[in-house]
């Protein structure tokens, strides 16, 4: 199926939404002679570009406070905006770590036009996502004990499965960015993701700039295992400096 084809589907699916307040799966599918999964695809990729809300059987348009929300849709087109940069790292074939978090999540719909991705993750919102994605990627899990603070597996068993591959990029988030340290979080268990940092060759770190400077006492990454920081336009010139004075590259979202 063309990539016009999906496209112009989506835009009439988003329309019908707006039109009738819902749809269901089975009648999008009877609607464009397509399969319920492909429907559920679509469903996926608009829900997570902000375009409608699923539930069970279908969809439903996204509330009028949601919409009308400045604040939540500057967020949001942030981390869009974020995630698009961030996901330009990515090659055909690349095998990469997505850990859990929204803004790590933004990078899904990015995703469509990859092609060959193998993709582990210790989220289950991101898993359930990613496999819905016209793309197909191969999808791993690296199973372990659940955390509910973090909404993601973690422990022993997480670390083990992530050792046994190899991969070219890690992609993950921060509470918080240290100038001096390296990233920061509120979570006190940390090992998993200095785990995915050694098994990958390239880490990205994506971060909204406004958590630039925060001194959380919980130090996850420190520079010397990142390679790329992935923030917006705010971050100032002297930020940028103390960034690439630790040997990582700094992209702005806008440039």
């Amino acid at each position: 199926m063309s990539k016009r084809n999906t496209q112009i589907r989506r835009d009439t699916i988003v329309t019908l939404i707006s039109q009738q307040g819902e749809v269901t799966v089975e009648e999008l599918s009877k609607k464009f002679e397509t399969s319920e999964v492909t429907i559920r695809k679509d469903l996926a990729y608009l829900e997570q570009s902000n375009q409608l809300l699923r539930r069970y059987g279908g969809a439903v348009a996204l509330p009028l406070d949601t919409t009308q929300d400045d604040a939540n849709s500057t967020l949001s087109k942030a981390k869009l905006d974020l995630a698009k940069a961030a996901a330009a790292l990515i090659q055909d074939h690349n095998r990469i770590i997505i850990d859990h978090g929204s803004t790590t999540g933004a990078l899904i719909p990015h995703l469509e036009a990859k092609r060959g991705l193998v993709i582990m993750t210790n989220s289950l919102k991101l898993a359930n996502d990613l496999s819905e994605i016209d793309s197909e990627p191969t999808l791993l899990m690296t199973g372990g004990t659940w955390d509910s603070h973090s909404d993601s597996f973690q422990g022993q068993v997480a670390e083990s499965a992530l050792r046994s591959y190899d991969f070219d990029q890690l992609f993950v988030g921060a509470d918080g960015i240290d100038l001096e340290r390296g990233t920061t979080t509120f979570n006190e268990l940390m090992g998993l993701s200095r785990v995915m940092a050694e098994v990958s060759r390239e880490v990205i770190v994506m971060i909204e700039s406004d958590k630039i400077g925060r001194r959380i006492p919980n130090l996850e990454l420190a520079w010397e295992a990142i390679d790329v920081l992935v923030t917006d336009a705010e971050l100032t010139q002297q930020q940028i400096q103390t960034i690439e004075s630790k040997q990582v590259r700094v992209i702005r979202a806008s440039e």
